[in-house]
């Protein structure tokens, strides 16, 4: 967690000052997944691609259960589409497209069925402060995993990918994270 004082400020004034560049990295992630979703029609996939409206890391300690890796949750209006696409499908392919930016990271996950022709786009973001539980548990599992559900916890799909450093290619600056200073602010 990072340093604050006894009331938040410092948390509060990091994300207020951060407000508009997260604003504006989550919409260059959202425009960078319609354009991947129009050059894969282009291509012949039949494309579902979703803006999670919240994204968090998660790690066995985090609920009642012992699964972990990123959760999605989507509108309820991608439910149906998405759903159909999971059990139709299989999905042996994925790619991980991700830019840190401040102390959040933008990504988007793509899912392949090339025996179905369907891609499933997923956007989100997520603090890193939040990471370091899932990145001991990938790195210690040697996996990692994508849960997709609606906001009442209906669990509509999961991935399971063999490569955890697709999500974080530096895994170890994970192990000891800590919320940097933005330029300006200070250090007391």
């Amino acid at each position: 967690m990072p340093e604050t004082g006894d009331d938040g400020t410092e948390y509060a004034e990091r994300i207020a000052a951060n407000a508009d560049v997260e604003k504006d990295a989550w919409r260059l992630t959202l425009d960078d997944m319609e354009a991947m979703a129009a050059d894969l029609e282009d291509e012949g996939w039949n494309v579902i691609a979703i803006p999670a409206s919240h994204t968090a890391p998660e790690s066995p300690d985090a609920g009642e259960t012992d699964r972990f890796g990123f959760v999605h949750v989507i509108p309820d209006n991608y439910a149906e589409e998405f759903s159909d696409a999971v059990e139709a499908g299989t999905f042996p392919t994925y790619r991980v497209f991700r830019k840190e930016v401040s102390s959040r990271v933008f990504m988007m996950t793509q899912y392949l069925d090339p025996d179905t022709d369907t891609a499933i786009l997923i956007a989100g973001a997520y603090e890193m402060m939040h990471a370091p539980p899932l990145v001991k548990t990938a790195m210690r599992e040697d996996e990692m995993y994508s849960h997709v559900q609606t906001i009442d916890g209906t669990v509509l799909g999961s991935f399971r990918h063999g490569d955890y450093t697709k999500f974080f290619p530096n895994p170890e600056k994970y192990e000891n994270y800590v919320v940097e200073p933005q330029v300006g602010e200070s250090d007391e």
